[in-house]
């Protein structure tokens, strides 16, 4: 394996700082980046980097095309990969994965065993953590939480409050025509939806979203989050 850097002495404790020792991407031979604990930290296979006065420690990676700017903080056992970014005053730390086109910037916390991917995007000091997913298109921002077992995907949009999830019901949104969120819980053996003023069981609600919006973006919205549902609450 070719190397991309070398660890230089810094002023910070415990930690080196990287210069490249090669060309690739927007990186030039001789430039300075962010810190680091030890090469592990830091791939040197393709263009991930780490930027600016970022540090990534412990035993957290970054690789692929994956990028650190700023004054982030990657730490615990956190992998941030594929082509994710992270910047400003960011934390992932815990085991959290970041990866895939994932943007995490503003002073969001990613943490405990949560997963940030596919094009999400997490920012102001909104954070994400227990077993809590953010994927698809979705945005968290503001003030938000997702915790717990949360899901959050496809177009939603968090802007602020707690989103969580349990094996009896999901709260997922704002979605659909009403730009709100929709609640699925379990009655017994059926999924039910309760909705604006409608409330039924999982077959009639997606018979109404039929009915209501055919083949329009809303539809695909109500019906990929109806259809998600049905994996989880079994």
């Amino acid at each position: 394996m070719e190397k991309k850097y070398e660890l230089i002495p810094s002023d910070k404790k415990s930690l080196f700082r990287i210069k490249a020792i090669k060309s690739f991407s927007v990186v030039t031979v001789g430039d300075l980046g962010g810190y680091v604990s030890g090469e592990h930290n830091l791939s040197h296979d393709n263009d991930c980097w780490i930027y600016h006065d970022a540090i990534v420690y412990d035993n957290a990676t970054v690789s692929n095309n994956a990028r650190v700017f700023d004054s982030a903080r990657v730490s615990g056992s956190a992998r941030v990969s594929g082509s994710a970014a992270i910047s400003d005053f960011v934390k992932v730390s815990g085991n959290a994965q970041v990866y895939d086109n994932a943007r995490v910037s503003g002073s969001a916390r990613v943490f405990g065993i949560a997963k940030v991917y596919d094009d999400a995007l997490v920012y102001g000091i909104a954070q994400v953590y227990g077993n809590a997913q953010v994927s698809g298109s979705a945005r968290v921002s503001g003030s938000a939480r997702v915790s717990g077992s949360a899901q959050v995907f496809g177009f939603a949009n968090i802007y602020s409050g707690n989103i969580q999830y349990t094996t009896d019901y999901m709260l997922i949104g704002p979605i659909g025509s009403r730009d709100a969120f929709t609640t699925f819980f379990k009655d017994e053996d059926k999924i039910m939806v309760s909705c604006g003023c409608f409330r039924g069981t999982i077959k009639e609600f997606k018979q109404k979203v039929k009915e209501t919006h055919q083949d329009n973006k809303f539809a695909k919205q109500y019906l990929d989050a109806a259809n998600y549902v049905k994996k989880y609450l079994k």
